[in-house]
C-alpha cells in the first residue's frame, strides 16, 4: 500500500486548480481468457494485466502549475500532454503521472498503461467459476480505486462525464454506467455519462445470464419517463435468480423515490448486477449498480434475507440522488449520502414494498451496528475528521452509516416528514451533478422547517458518543405516578448531552396475561433530567420504556422494576417493535458488563421461542452464540453451551415442519451443537438417516449442518471433498475452505495461517472464508500460538498487502479468543511500541483491544454472578 495515498490537502489544491471536461476510457480486456488460471497474462511473468487507454480533457486556473493524475498499474506505455510525450520512466512513479509546468486553459493528457486485473475485489476484480472455466469481471473503486483500471483525478470533487469503449472476448456481453451505443466486432462503445465522480464508474463484463424489464412513469405534466432494467448474475446462479422479485422491489423503489423526490432518475438504465467475490453489500454505480452475488439465494432462506436484500436495493437507489446526483466534496461528508441511504433505505422499504417490518429490524440489528461502533476508542462525529484515503477506508463504518441514519429518524421526528422531505427536494435541485459540505444541506433543512439546525447538527453531527436514558419514577399512595423523569448520562470520554426527542411508554399486563401499553407520551429531553409531566397522575406501571416507537438514538436502561417484568414476562409483550427494543437494550446491558452472560443466555432460552419476527429471532442467535463465546465466564461456558443446544433441538423439534422458523433452528442448532449426540443427529440428518419432518436438507443447509462437524473433528478432510464434490461450485469451494481451515489439527491452522499471512495466492473472498474456518471458539488451546505471530505479522502484511486485504486480515485474525489480561498487555506492548505505524493500522488493533476488553469486564460481571448466587 505504500505511495498509494491521498490526502484531503493534496485533493483540496488539486481542485482548487483543475475542472475536468471529460474522460474517454478504452479497456481491451480479451486478456481476461486464455493462458494459464494463475496470475501471468500467458505471455509473461507478473501479473494478468489489460491494456487501458484514457484521454483526459481538463483545464487548469493559472499558467505554469503543477500537479498529478492518479494511476496503479505494472508498467506505462506512454504519456501525451497536450500532444507532447513525457517518458513514463520519469513521469511515473506507480501510483502518480507527475503533470508539470501546465498551461492555463484547456490540457489534453493521454495514458496508455497495462493495469492488472485483482484478485482482491479492488479495481477490476477477475474470477474464474470452478464451476465451468468461465471468465467474469467487475469494477469496484470505493473509495479510490478506479485509478487501478484508469488513469484519472481519483477524489470525489473533479466530477466529469465519461464515455467508456471496451473490447471483449467473443461471446461475452458487457455492462457500463451508460448504455451501449454501439458495438463493431468484439468493440462496445457506451453512452457519455453525466458528470459524475470516479469512483461510481463501473465496467461489468463476461458471460453473464441477463434479465431484462422496463419501468415507466408519466409524470403529472404530461412527460414520460421510461428506464430499461437488467439484473445478470453468473451463469452457474441463473437456476437460483428469483429477477421478478429483484425487478418488483425495483419498480416499487423507484415509484417511492419520484414521488417523494421530485426529480426524475437521471442516469438513463438501471442495471443491477450480482458479482462473485465481492466486498460489500453493493455499490451504487449509476445505471449499472453491483451486488453481492449472495443475495441470490441457493437455498431455503426466511423472509429477514428477502428483507436484507430488498433495503439493499433501495439503499442503492436512494444513492442515485443522494451520493451519485449530489456528491460530498470529500470523504469527511461521507454521511451526505451513506447516512441517508440508510435512512432512506428503510423508509423506501417501509412505505412501498412488502416488508412493512422494516423499522423493528432497523432498531434491533442496523443500531446494534451502530452503538458498538460509537463506544469504540475510534468512534467519530458522524461528520468525520478524514485525513486521507485510509481513513476513508475504515470510515464505512457502523457511525456514518447506522448512526447516521437513526439520526435523520430522529431529525424527521424533529422538524416533520414534509419539511424533511421538501428540504431534499430543494437540496437536489440546486446542487445536481455537483459536490455539498454539511452546511448545503443544513441550509435547505432550516429553510423547510423554519428551526436553526445549528445547535443540532452541533450535537447530533459534530459530536461522538452515545447516550443512555433512564426512567425514574415516585408513585402517591393510590400507586399513581408522581413524577416520571428521565435521566440522561455520557460516557466520560464523550461528554456530550443531546436534545432528544424520545416517546415513553408505560406497561402492564392485561387481563389475559399480555404485557401492553396503556399510556404513552413524547416529551424533549435535554440536560440531564428531563420530567415527562403528561404521564403525571398514570397508574403504577410494570415496565417503563423509554425510546418507545425508537424514535431517538440512545441506550435504553431500565429501573428495577422494569428489569424485574422482562426477567419475568418479555415473551408476554405484543408489539414487535416494543419487544425488540427491550430486547436490543438487554443486548447492550450485557455488552457494557451490567447484565451477566448467563441471565441473557437465560432470557435468549425463556423467550425466545416466542419470538414472532424472523429477524430478530435470527439477531437473538447471533448474540447468544456472541454471549456464550466472549462474555460469559470461562467456567460457564460448557454448561451454557450444553443449554443453548438442548433449547435449540428442542425449538427445532417443535417448530412448524416448514417454517422459516424452524429452518432458523436448524442453523442455530448446527451452530451450537457440542455433543456426540448433536453430532449425531446433524450427521443422520446429512447422510438421510435421520429426519425432520418438514426440513428440507438443501445444499446450503448441508455445508451449514457440515461445519460444525468439522469444527469437532467429527469430518475429516475426505467428508468435505466430498461435500465439494456434491457442490463443486463457487459458493461450494468458499465454504470448503472455510471447513477444511476450521478442523482441529496443529497442521491445519499451520497451513490455513500461512496460506492468508505468507501468500498472497488466495482472492479476497479464499481469505475471509479462510480466517473464518480458523478462528473457531471451541479450539482456545489450538490457536494461542498464534498471539505472537500475529503481532510479529501485522505491520508487514499491512505494508504488503492492499488495504481491503489488510483489513481482513487484522481484523479477522485478532486473538480474540485467546480472552485473558495477558493477550490484553500483548496489545498494549504492540501499541506502544508501534506508535509510528499506519494510522489506519493502529485504528484496526485499538478497536479490536477494545473488543477483548469489553469481553473480560463482562466475564468480570458474570463470574461475580455465579459466585454470588453460590453464596
Amino acid at each position: 500500500m505504500p505511495g498509494e495515498n491521498l490526502s484531503r490537502d493534496e485533493a483540496r489544491v488539486r481542485a482548487e486548480l483543475l475542472s475536468v471536461d471529460g474522460y474517454e476510457v478504452a479497456l481491451d480486456l480479451r486478456s481476461a481468457v486464455g493462458g494459464p488460471d494463475g496470475d501471468g497474462d500467458g505471455t509473461s511473468s507478473g501479473p494478468r494485466t489489460f491494456r487501458s487507454v484514457t484521454t483526459i480533457r481538463f483545464r487548469t486556473a493559472r499558467a505554469g502549475a503543477s500537479t498529478f493524475a492518479d494511476l496503479v498499474a505494472p508498467s506505462v506505455n506512454a504519456v501525451t500532454l497536450n500532444g507532447q510525450p513525457l517518458d513514463p520512466a520519469v513521469v511515473v512513479d506507480g501510483t502518480r503521472v507527475a503533470l508539470e509546468e501546465l498551461p492555463e486553459g484547456e490540457n489534453v493528457l493521454v495514458v496508455d498503461a497495462q493495469c492488472a486485473y485483482s484478485r482482491t475485489g479492488e479495481g477490476m476484480h477477475r474470477f474464474v467459476d470452478p464451476e465451468d472455466g468461465e471468465v467474469y469481471l467487475y469494477t469496484q473503486y470505493e473509495p479510490a480505486d478506479s485509478r487501478r483500471v484508469f488513469a484519472n483525478f481519483e477524489q470525489p470533487d473533479l466530477k466529469a462525464p465519461f464515455r467508456f469503449e471496451v473490447t471483449a472476448p467473443e461471446g461475452w456481453t458487457v455492462w457500463s454506467n451508460g448504455a451501449e451505443e454501439s458495438r463493431d466486432g468484439e468493440v462496445r462503445r457506451f453512452a457519455e455519462t453525466k458528470p459524475i465522480s470516479t469512483y461510481i464508474t463501473a465496467i461489468v463484463a463476461g458471460p453473464y445470464h441477463y434479465v431484462t424489464d422496463s419501468y415507466s412513469r408519466t409524470f403529472d405534466d404530461g412527460t414520460k419517463l421510461e428506464i430499461p432494467l437488467g439484473a445478470l448474475c453468473r451463469k452457474g446462479l441463473a437456476r437460483h435468480f428469483d429477477a421478478d422479485d429483484v425487478f418488483l422491489v425495483t419498480k416499487q423503489g423507484l415509484d417511492f423515490f419520484h414521488d417523494n423526490f421530485d426529480y426524475p432518475y437521471p442516469f438513463g438504465k438501471y442495471d443491477q448486477a450480482f458479482v462473485p467475490e465481492y466486498n460489500l453489500g453493493a455499490m451504487e454505480n449509476p445505471g449499472c449498480v453491483t451486488f453481492r452475488e449472495e443475495y441470490i439465494f441457493r437455498g431455503k432462506v426466511t423472509q429477514a434475507s428477502y428483507e436484507s436484500r430488498a433495503n439493499v436495493i433501495l439503499h442503492e437507489m436512494a444513492h442515485m440522488w443522494f451520493g451519485d446526483l449530489v456528491t460530498m466534496q470529500w470523504w469527511d461528508d461521507l454521511w451526505l449520502k451513506e447516512s441517508f441511504a440508510d435512512f432512506m433505505g428503510v423508509f423506501a422499504m417501509v412505505e412501498s414494498t412488502r416488508f412493512k417490518d422494516g423499522w423493528i429490524t432497523f432498531a434491533n440489528n442496523r443500531k446494534s451496528w451502530a452503538y458498538r461502533a460509537d463506544q469504540l476508542p475510534s468512534t467519530h462525529p458522524i461528520t468525520a475528521d478524514i485525513r486521507d484515503l485510509e481513513d476513508a477506508k475504515l470510515n464505512f463504518d457502523g457511525i456514518t452509516y447506522a448512526k447516521g441514519a437513526s439520526v435523520l429518524k430522529q431529525l424527521v421526528a424533529y422538524v416533520g416528514r414534509d419539511a424533511f422531505l421538501e428540504g431534499a427536494r430543494r437540496y437536489f435541485k440546486k446542487h445536481a451533478y455537483g459536490n455539498t459540505q454539511l452546511g448545503d444541506l443544513l441550509s435547505v433543512l432550516a429553510e423547510t422547517s423554519g428551526r436553526d439546525m445549528t445547535a443540532w447538527s452541533r450535537s447530533w453531527l459534530q459530536t461522538a458518543g452515545v447516550n443512555s436514558l433512564t426512567p425514574v419514577a415516585t408513585y402517591d399512595s393510590a400507586d399513581r405516578i408522581t413524577e416520571l423523569a428521565v435521566l440522561q448520562e455520557a460516557a466520560d470520554s464523550h461528554p456530550e448531552l443531546r436534545p432528544h426527542r424520545v416517546a415513553v411508554g408505560l406497561y402492564r399486563r392485561a387481563a389475559d396475561g399480555d404485557l401492553v401499553r396503556y399510556a404513552r407520551a413524547e416529551v424533549d429531553v435535554a440536560g440531564p433530567r428531563t420530567v415527562v409531566t403528561e404521564l403525571a397522575g398514570a397508574e403504577r406501571p410494570e415496565l417503563i420504556l423509554v425510546n418507545d416507537d425508537d424514535l431517538t438514538y440512545c441506550k435504553v436502561r431500565f429501573d428495577e422494576v422494569s428489569l424485574a417484568t422482562l426477567r419475568a414476562h418479555l415473551g408476554d409483550m405484543t408489539d414487535p417493535l416494543a419487544r425488540a427494543l427491550c430486547w436490543s437494550a438487554l443486548w447492550n446491558l450485557t455488552r457494557d458488563g451490567l447484565m451477566p452472560a448467563r441471565d441473557f443466555v437465560s432470557l435468549v432460552l425463556a423467550f425466545s421461542g416466542r419470538e414472532s419476527d424472523i429477524g430478530v429471532l435470527q439477531m437473538l442467535h447471533t448474540w447468544t452464540r456472541t454471549a456464550l463465546a466472549h462474555y460469559a465466564a470461562p467456567g460457564w461456558r460448557e454448561e451454557g453451551g450444553r443449554a443453548l443446544a438442548e433449547a435449540a433441538l428442542r425449538e427445532l423439534r417443535i417448530a412448524e415442519p416448514g417454517s422459516e422458523h424452524q429452518l432458523a433452528w436448524a442453523r442455530f442448532f448446527a451452530s451450537v451443537a457440542d455433543s456426540d449426540t448433536d453430532f449425531q443427529l446433524l450427521s443422520g440428518l446429512l447422510d438421510g438417516s435421520a429426519r425432520i419432518d418438514g426440513l428440507d436438507i438443501d445444499q446450503e443447509l448441508r455445508w451449514a449442518f457440515l461445519s460444525p462437524l468439522a469444527a469437532h473433528g467429527v469430518a475429516d478432510e475426505s467428508a468435505i471433498d466430498a461435500e465439494l464434490a456434491r457442490d463443486d461450485t463457487a459458493s461450494g469451494k468458499r465454504h470448503q475452505v472455510r471447513c477444511l481451515a476450521s478442523r482441529p489439527s496443529a497442521a491445519v491452522k499451520a497451513q490455513a495461517w500461512a496460506g492468508v499471512v505468507e501468500s498472497d495466492a488466495l482472492s479476497n473472498a479464499l481469505v475471509e472464508a479462510t480466517i473464518t474456518g480458523f478462528a473457531q471458539p471451541s479450539q482456545r488451546e489450538l490457536l494461542a500460538p498464534y498471539t505472537d505471530k500475529y503481532f510479529a505479522a501485522i505491520e508487514r502484511v499491512w505494508a504488503e498487502r492492499s488495504i481491503q486485504i489488510g483489513v481482513i486480515v487484522v481484523k479477522g485474525l485478532f486473538p480474540a479468543l485467546q480472552d485473558d489480561p495477558s493477550t490484553l498487555a500483548a496489545t498494549d506492548a504492540w501499541l506502544t511500541a508501534h506508535e509510528d505505524a499506519a494510522p489506519a493500522l493502529r485504528r484496526l488493533v485499538l478497536e479490536a483491544r477494545d473488543d477483548l476488553a469489553r469481553a473480560l469486564r463482562a466475564q468480570e460481571c458474570d463470574t461475580a454472578a455465579a459466585a454470588e448466587s453460590a453464596v
